[in-house]
This record gives structure tokens, sequence and C-alpha cells, in this order.
């Protein structure tokens, strides 16, 4: 058929655009706008997913206005319709296709039924099972928080579910090392994107973590991002300035170095228009009262224009109180725009902390606590919770509300998520063993040498080969005089089985020492650092984690500290020591994380009496940092950071007492993590878990696994689609393609895949794709089974007993049409809905009759005896659809009126919430709230336009 502007037509592929209107049309292509959804299409003409809309005689339509007039007659003139109509008291009107409304709801079910188009009785069953699913996974606040490849671990189960469900979340995630903040962020992205909450995602991360990123989001939660360099920039836009390459896709991932190299790109990332941007290893964004890092300055650039900001650190305070700030500030420059004022709020927590503290273990409050609380609820809705505390002894549900709304009005607690190693189980013990070495004598010259001449670098100190060779330039000797070198060779032929991650600060170190280990001992190592490619380290830490066939050692440069998981190994050997705790936790975090089965052994040789044994004693004796984390480490060694130069640049014991300096800092280590372990860092950890929401969180999802929905609806999927499957040992099932498919199958290839539903099996083997409802494969057969026709109209015949032989029954399902496009959409805060009726052929509802009953007593009916039910019957099918649509609109009725009873109490609620935060706490931002305010107009913009729509019918003869 010839398209010409003004037509009416609907897209097959998706109905609930509602009716479109011709715009354009040559031979090539047809554009088509669906104003009710407020989008504009082009399609291919030839092949264009179109079905040209013609209302007949007797048919109810409606115009713009809403009027509703019943069709007389139609007449065509050069390709367009035109409709002699009657309206409700007798008028006559002659209404041009372009009047009609563009959100007519069509009855294509009973078109197809009338014509005798129908399918085989499996299609509605899937038709149906797939609505019911999709409803009830729209109901659930856990869906998209569930179906990832990853651990069912508590606080990052409660961490990605509190900052999920926010509108445009900007937060700080900065639990520990090894506590999984790429988990959460993946989460909360998953979780964002599946539904429909955001769009566009921009993952900045250093190039050194490029592909693990790359490879974890795709790995664990089905996120296929682009990465984008200057090369792939170039490609895309031909060396044409005006295309902008960061809006050729919706996920994309690069690195800060390729940001903060082209300042023209970094403009073009900056205009596109992101919903969420995550940044991780944070730290690295340094920021001053007069100065910022060129990352600082990128990253401002870029929050400035995303609606959403992750920000994820181990280290929040790493390069002091004020960069910590600076990045709060990133979160919302609102709040957070006066360091003096930030200071002084940190001082107040103590207050919040005691009254949390006597909460959470139940004492009752002296009058001074019964005062505090008072004041600090001055306002709030839990302020008779307070009342009724100072009287007598709160239930436990009354004390958790109270701590609740301490937490949520107190500190940085909306922003900032910190979980620590003391807060959080799970995780193995670690050993450190120590040996001492003799240091060369040539290392004793050049040091001697480099401290008269005022070398005062204290790594170079703890380093001394660098030392060595830039003062005799004899490079390659140090691997020769170095006894630690013969000793690490000695460690790793001891056991050639066992994996060993070597971690040492230079890379010139960790060439040198790779390559003495390959070529002079014959153990097989790899080096990674930074003077190799990211595609080079990527292969060098492959090549490690090959359990088979892949190398014993892996030797790394300072880079290696950071971001990467090497948790399959369980020894970790310090060539040499970080001048810095924080650097040092890092290091061992490459190992211990929570997961991490095996007792890890942190391998440490040391040069006697050098810097490195003072260090070592530093460490060990004033932080215990080797065999327990240290909160503390990185404020003490701030503090005291002019004396431990001075203690490492010292010649001997003699020129500077050691025992001084670690009695101060042990003293002081004292202190802070007892301050810290009384003050905020209580408030927060609660805050970052709520251990009674989180084990319900858990156990919730673990419930959901239980359920045996899931591989009954893929059997029937893969029989109607036709894909083979075969179990296989372990859980595995393996899918195949075959002759049946009459098109692709989403997510199949034609060599076939290994699935897993067990998510322990899918822990295990990595090559298996693990499918929940929030699996991609799973996702587009649902759109497959609802986005067109199939299944719509079926004639089937029953043989039941109850059932009197050749009866008529008529089942239909209904779903609740949103036609009006918004944030709000089913997938976002309103839900969708399905509702199943049987009848009989008085219409009357049939509860007798179910769903599951009729599958069981269904038989084949042949196509030519469905034609004839059809024939016979068709005045009952269309009577029963009426009576049908008239039960469904009130059940609908009913149904709107209940969602818009709870959605605006859910948003005047949540608006209500945040307007009485931020009276006490201006974490809030003013956006949130304004946000939730205008949702309550459009939701009845939206309802108003919502209404019941005929998806499926199914007629029914009794044998």
């Amino acid at each position: 058929m010839e398209y010409r502007p003004g037509q009416r037509w609907i897209c097959d592929a998706d109905l609930a655009l509602g009716l479109g209107i011709v715009l354009a049309s040559d031979e090539r292509t047809v554009t088509v706008a669906f104003h009710a959804a407020g989008v504009t299409r082009s399609f291919a003409a030839a092949n264009a997913p179109l079905t040209r809309v013609m209302f007949g005689c007797g048919d109810s339509v409606p115009d713009h206005d809403g009027t509703l007039f019943t069709v007389e007659s139609v007449a065509e003139l050069e390709g367009l319709l035109s409709y002699r109509v009657r309206d409700s008291v007798g008028r006559h009107h002659s209404i041009p296709e372009t009047a009609l409304a563009n959100s007519i709801r069509l009855n294509r079910p009973l078109d197809r039924l009338l014509s005798g188009s129908v399918d085989s009785d499996k299609w509605f069953r899937l038709r149906y099972l797939t609505r019911k699913y999709l409803a009830r996974l729209g109901r659930s606040d856990l869906y998209g928080l569930v179906g990832t490849r990853t651990s069912l671990i508590p606080h990052q189960i409660y961490i990605a579910h509190e900052v999920a469900r926010r509108y445009a979340p900007r937060v700080m995630l900065a639990d520990e090392v090894g506590l999984g903040k790429t988990i959460e962020a993946g989460l909360i992205l998953h979780h964002q994107l599946i539904t429909e909450r955001a769009g566009r995602v921009l993952i900045v991360v250093p190039e050194s973590l490029l592909h693990q990123w790359l490879i974890e989001m795709m790995r664990r939660f089905n996120l296929n991002f682009t990465i984008l360099d200057e090369a792939r920039c170039e490609e895309i836009s031909g060396n044409e300035a005006a295309d902008n390459p960061f809006l050729g896709s919706q996920l994309i991932l690069c690195t800060m170095e390729f940001l903060i190299r082209n300042q023209g790109r970094l403009v073009q990332a900056s205009e596109s228009q992101f919903d969420l941007l995550v940044v991780d290893e944070a730290h690295h964004l340094h920021w001053t009262p007069v100065s910022a890092s060129r990352e600082y300055e990128a990253v401002e650039r870029l929050a400035l224009n995303c609606r959403g900001l992750l920000l994820l650190t181990a280290t929040p305070e790493q390069f002091g109180r004020e960069s910590h700030f600076a990045r709060l500030r990133l979160l919302d420059p609102l709040r957070f725009s006066d360091f003096g004022v930030f200071s002084g709020e940190q001082k107040n927590y103590q207050q919040v902390a005691d009254v949390v503290d006597a909460l959470l273990e139940n004492r009752p409050l002296d009058e001074a606590g019964q005062q505090t609380l008072a004041e600090l609820l001055k306002g709030c809705d839990a302020n008779t919770l307070s009342g009724e505390y100072r009287q007598t002894s709160p239930s436990a549900s009354a004390r958790e509300t109270l701590i609740e709304d301490l937490v949520d009005r107190h500190g940085t607690g909306r922003v900032l998520f910190r979980n620590t190693r003391a807060s959080v189980s799970g995780f193995p013990p670690r050993r450190v063993h120590v040996y001492e070495l003799p240091t060369p004598v040539p290392y004793l010259e050049c040091l001697a040498l480099a401290g008269a001449n005022g070398y005062a670098d204290c790594q170079g100190l703890l380093s001394p080969e660098l030392v060595y060779r830039g003062t005799t330039g004899k490079a390659p000797d140090w691997t020769r005089i170095d006894p630690r070198v013969e000793w690490l060779a000695g460690l790793l032929k001891q056991d050639r089985k066992e994996k060993m991650l070597v971690i040492t600060s230079s890379p010139e170190t960790a060439l040198d020492l790779s390559h003495c280990l390959v070529m002079k001992h014959g153990i097989t190592a790899a080096d990674f650092h930074e003077r190799m490619s990211l595609v080079e380290r990527d292969r060098a830490a492959a090549y490690f984690a090959d359990a088979e066939s892949g190398g014993q050692v892996l030797v790394c440069s300072e880079i290696g500290s950071e971001g990467r998981n090497f948790q399959f190994a369980r020894h970790l050997v310090l060539f040499d020591l970080p001048f810095n705790p924080d650097l040092l936790e890092q290091r061992i975090g490459r190992l211990d994380r929570i997961g991490q089965k095996s007792t890890i052994h942190l391998h440490l040789p040391l040069l006697m009496n050098s810097a490195q044994q003072w260090m070592y004693r530093w460490y060990q004796e004033g932080l215990d940092a080797f065999e327990h984390t240290c909160p503390a480490g990185y404020t003490v060694f701030e503090s005291l950071r002019p004396d431990l130069e001075r203690l490492l640049s010292a010649a001997s014991e003699a020129d500077f007492e050691p025992e001084l300096i670690i009695s101060k800092t042990l003293m002081l280590r004292c202190e802070l993590n007892a301050a810290l372990q009384k003050g905020r860092d209580r408030l927060l950890e609660y805050n970052s878990c709520r251990p009674v929401i989180a084990d319900d969180l858990r156990q919730r999802t673990m419930e959901l696994e239980t359920d045996e929905s899931l591989p009954a609806y893929l059997e029937l999927v893969f029989d109607c689609y036709g894909v083979d499957s075969e179990e296989l040992g372990a859980g595995g099932l393996r899918l195949q393609p075959t002759y049946r498919m009459l098109y692709p199958f989403p997510g199949l290839p034609e060599e076939g895949v290994t699935v897993t539903w067990d998510r322990d099996a899918a822990l295990a083997h990595e090559d298996w794709q693990f499918l929940s409802w929030e699996h991609p494969m799973v996702i587009n057969a649902m759109d497959m089974a609802t986005g067109g026709e199939s299944g719509n109209a079926v004639v089937t015949a029953v043989r039941d007993q109850g059932l009197k032989p050749g009866a008529l029954y008529l089942e239909v399902v209904y779903v609740l049409d949103f036609q009006v496009m918004s944030e709000l959409s089913p997938r976002g805060y309103l839900q969708p809905e399905c509702i199943d009726l049987i009848l009989d052929e008085q219409g009357n509802l049939f509860t007798a009759l179910d769903h599951d009953r009729i599958n069981r007593s269904a038989v084949p009916l042949p196509a030519t005896v469905a034609r004839q039910v059809i024939d016979l019957k068709e005045v009952s099918i269309r009577r029963l659809l009426l009576v049908a649509g008239r039960l469904a609109a009130r059940q609908i009725e009913e149904v709107l009126a209940d969602t818009h009873r709870r959605s605006r109490e859910f948003f005047q609620h949540e608006a209500e919430r945040l307007r009485s935060l931020r009276r006490v706490n201006p974490n809030v931002r003013e956006e949130e709230i304004r946000y939730f305010e205008g949702c309550q107009q459009e939701l009845d913009t939206i309802i108003a336009a919502a209404g019941p729509r005929l998806d499926a019918a199914r007629v029914i003869i009794a044998t």
C-alpha cells in the first residue's frame, strides 16, 4: 500500500505507541509520528512493521477532544479516509482520519479472531504467562537487583536497594578495600537501566582498570559498554569536530587520562546529557581552596551536566579532609559549599552517635541523652516516639524508627556509604612472614652518598635499588647484588603450583625483577606496570589468572595495587613497602577481598639497618597494619609525617630514636580508632548497612530463587520458538538453535550456549549464562511474546467432564495501557497490571473454570474447525467481548484508583519527608523535592489517559 501524509497507522511491534500519523514518505522510508507517545520514527518502506487503520461501520471512534462517535460510512479520497459518524445525540458529522484521537485502543484480537487468523493454544498460554510475570515483576522492589552474577552479600544488596530507587542518585560509595564497591555500582546501574530510570551512562576509570570494568559490567551485569578512546572517536566522527562520539552509544566507558588529555572530548562528554556518571578511584580527585587537579576539574565539569553521580573510593580521606570535602561538593555543590562549616559539623557527630549507641544496645537514655534526642528530632514525625522513649522502654520497631530518623537527618548519611571490615564478616585471617636480609654494601654506600647530598625521597629510601640505579648508572646490576631477588626465586621454587603476587613501587623494578626470574631462574613470570599498554596489562593479568597454563608469579608496580582482583591467589610479596598506609592496604586488598576463602600470607623481605626495617616496625608496632586494617592509619600518617621522614632518612638508629615515634604512633592510633568507633563511623556504618533491612532483602531474594516459575516459563518459550534444550550436570542447560526457528532467538548464537538459573553454578562457571527474569535473553523473549500478535487470538477445545459439550466460553486478557509516555511509566513508578476474565456464553463470569484447568484439559482443534466455530458463534463472540470490556473497565477503574491513591501517597510522603529532612539536614537536595512534587501533577495526566486494552482472547469449546 502507498503511504500518504495524514494516513493513520499502528506499529505492530509496539502497539502501546498508539495511533500514528504519516508525516512523509519516499521510495525508501516512511516517517510516522506517534503523538500519544511523543515520538517520531522512520521505517524502511519495503518492510515497515506498520498496519493501516481503517474503521468500519458500527465502530466507536473518539476525536482529539475525546468525543465518542459511531461510524456509519467511510469514504476515501486521494488515499485519505473520511468518516461519516453519529454522535451520542444522533447528530451527523464528517471527520477526516487526521482528526482521530492519537490514543485510540484498537481491538486487534477481535479482528484476528473474526478473520480466522488464529494461533495454536500454546501461543496464548505464552502470552498470558508473560503478561502475568511482567505485572508481578513490575510490583517487586527487588527487580533489577537480584538477576546479576553476584553473591548475595547483605551490605551490597542494601546499598544498591537504597540508592538505586532514588531519583538521579548522587552518592559516594566508600566501602573499605575488598568490600565490593564495583559490585554495588553495577547493581545500582543495572537497576536504574532495567527499570528505565536511567538510559545513558558514562563510566570514567583509571586506564589500568578500563578492561576490568568492561568485563565486569558484561560478565556480571550483562551491560555492554562501548570503550571510547581517541582512535575510536575519530573513527565514529570521521574526523569531523561537529560529530559527537559520546552520542553514539547509551553506555560509554572511557579513561580519566583520555578526558584530561583531550579537552575537546571532555567538552563533548559534558554536553552529552548522561543520566548517570560513575567515577572510580575518586580519591585521585585532589582539591584545595587555592587549586584543583585536572582530574577534579574534569569530573566537576561532567558532574554539573549529569543528573546522577556515583563516586567510588576505598580511601575517601587519603589525600586529606579538604579533598574529601571537595568530592562531596561534586555530589551536591549547594550543600557542601564551605569547608569551614563542614569541618565544624564533623565535630557534632559524637552526640548523635551516643544516642544511637544507647538505642542499638537498648540502654535507657539519661537526662542529657533524652534532651539530645528531643533536640535532634525537633519538628520531625518521630518526636512522638522520642516522648515515648523518655517514658517507657520502646519496642524494637520504635527503636529502629528512632535510629533511622536520626541517621536520615544528620551527617552525610544520604550521600556517603562506607562499610568497614569491622562491621562485615567473611574475611580470612592475615599472616605476615618477615625475612631479614643483609643490606648490600653498594646500597649502603649509595644511600650514604645520597643522604649527604640531601636526598629526601622517602619512597626511594624504601626502594634502595632505585637510588642505586640512579647513582651508579649500572641499572641491570642491582638484581645481582640484592638478596631479595635470590630469596624470592627460592620462595617461588618451594611450590611451583602456588601463585604469588609481587608488588613493588617502581615499574623499573618490576620489569627487571620479572626478567631476572624468567631468564635466570626459569620461573613463569609476567610483569604488570604503567609502561605497558592497556591490552598488554590485561593479557598479563589473564596469563597470571590461568589456572592451567598461566604464570606462577605476577610482578606489579604500584599500579597493580588499585582496583584489580587477584583473590584466586593467597600469597602476596611486598618487595618493598609504600610510604603511605592507604597504599599498603590497597596492596593487601588485591587478595584480601570479601569472598576470599584462604588465609592471606604476606611475605616481607626486609633489608636490615635500612629504611625498610624502620617502616616495617612503624606499620607493625605502631599501626598493626599488616594483619588488621587500620581505619585511622592515614590520619596518623599525616600527623606524624615529618617524624617519619626524619626516621627514614636517619643514617642510623642513633641519629633518631625510633621507639619514640612508634610510641607516639601507637598512642595516636588508639585514640583515633577509639574516637572513630565511638563517633561518626558507628553512625555511618549503620546507615551504610541497616542490618534488619539488609537481612530481609537477602532473605526475600533467596526465596525468589527457589521459585520454579522461571524454568517452567522458559521451557514453554523454548518450545514456542524452536530452541532445543538439553540438561547437563551441575545445574547447566545447553541451548541450541534448530530448524524450527523462523527467526533468530535473542542471545542465542549459532553454536549454542550453556545456561543455568542456579546462582552458585553461575558463579562457578563463568562461561555459563546466568538466566534470571533480568537477563537480556529472558527480557527480549518476553518482549517478543507480547510485542507482536502471536497468541492474541486463539480457538481451542477442552475435554472436561464438568463442562457441557458444545458450550462456549471466552477467556480474555486485558492490560493496563499507559498511553502517555513518562518517567513514571510502568517500569518506573506506575506498575503494569494484567486482568484475566473467563465468561460463559450468557456473559457471566465463570469462576468454576480457570486458566490452569483449561490448559490441563485442552485438546488440539483443526484450523478448519476453528474457523467454523468462529463463523457460527461470531455474534456471541462480539457480544461477549463487549461484556468483557465493561467488566475489565470496572476492574481497571478500581486498579487505577488504587494506583492513584498509593502513588500520590508515595510521592506526597517522599516530598514531605524530604522537606522535613531538609529542615535539619541540608544534605537533601532541593532537586529531589521538586522532582517528587512534579510527579504528583504528572501522575494525574498519566492516569487520566490510562485504560484497559484487550491483549488476547481465547475462544473455548467444550467437547
